[in-house]
């Protein structure tokens, strides 16, 4: 069987074929965002099954492609869709991109997601870009012997998205007028939405935004060294009082929606990242 190492150069290997110029920025495009790589000027399109030990994305609205290009100028990879532990993958399987990545020369990680919203001062359709995470997960890709080749044994998670990054994201949403919060993210398995007992549980705890993905790979980025920047898309408000049944449709409708606000700030971080040397 072969070990995490050896998937990783396998895919990468893969990668390489069809895109030999190193990434600057890998990207991870989650629901109802993959419109985003429409802005990218496409040198290769890879389906993930036909990369190896890539997962299947079977989430709705996950197209389940590599765009692999240049955005703004800087040479990027962009997953058009992602995968999720509720759709029966182990962590380990779920992170296997980011650690392609980074073996692949990225030095930033823009991750994206459509979440709920617990903060009563947010608003469906609004950003918040991720300053901190919390894993109700029950689990972690790092569990497991570690492989020192890929990363410490006990990664420090004291600033998992980074501090400037984070700066520079509201600054720029305040350039292009673009509402932006910062706030927490949690994690939950799903796949179905938490009850009023639980929402209220998740604020309580210090979670501004509850979603099903972003703290793992974010959890991997920070084991094998890559700088994250972390933007949550609110579709819907999650709060106990005035809850109403979710529609699904709906909340693609609005992650949809705010994909403009959200292509222009993956823009502007992607052209600085590419300006930047990445320490």
């Amino acid at each position: 069987m072969l070990d995490l190492f050896d998937k990783i150069e396998d895919a990468s290997k893969k990668i390489k074929n069809s895109f030999a110029i190193t990434p600057k920025v890998g990207i991870i495009l989650g629901t109802g965002l993959g419109g985003l790589a429409d802005e990218i000027e496409v040198e290769a399109i890879i389906e993930y099954g036909d990369i190896p030990h890539f997962p299947t994305s079977t989430a709705t609205s996950h197209k389940g492609r590599l765009v692999c290009g240049h955005l703004a100028g800087v040479p990027v990879l962009a997953m058009e869709g992602r995968f999720h532990q509720y759709e029966g993958y182990s962590l380990k399987q779920i992170t296997l991109p980011v650690r392609v990545f980074k073996a692949l020369g990225a030095e930033l990680m823009v991750v994206s997601n459509a979440c709920g919203g617990l903060n009563p001062y947010f608003s469906g359709g609004d950003i918040m870009v991720i300053e901190d995470q919390i894993n109700l997960l029950g689990d972690n890709p790092l569990v497991g012997i570690n492989d020192d080749r890929l990363g410490p044994r006990f990664p420090d998670m004291c600033a998992p998205y980074d501090p400037g990054w984070i700066d520079r994201a509201i600054e720029i949403g305040r350039q292009e007028n673009i509402m932006t919060h910062k706030g927490v993210f949690v994690a939950v398995t799903g796949p179905n939405l938490e009850t009023r007992a639980e929402y209220r549980f998740l604020r309580l705890i210090g979670a501004d935004v509850v979603g099903m993905s972003t703290v793992p790979e974010t959890i991997v980025a920070v084991h094998c060294g890559l700088k994250v920047v972390g933007l949550s898309v609110i579709t819907d408000m999650c709060l106990p009082d005035a809850l109403k049944p979710a529609n699904v449709d709906e909340i693609i409708a609005t992650a949809n929606g705010a994909a403009p606000k959200l292509k222009t700030l993956v823009r502007r971080i992607v052209a600085e990242a590419g300006s930047l040397r990445i320490a």
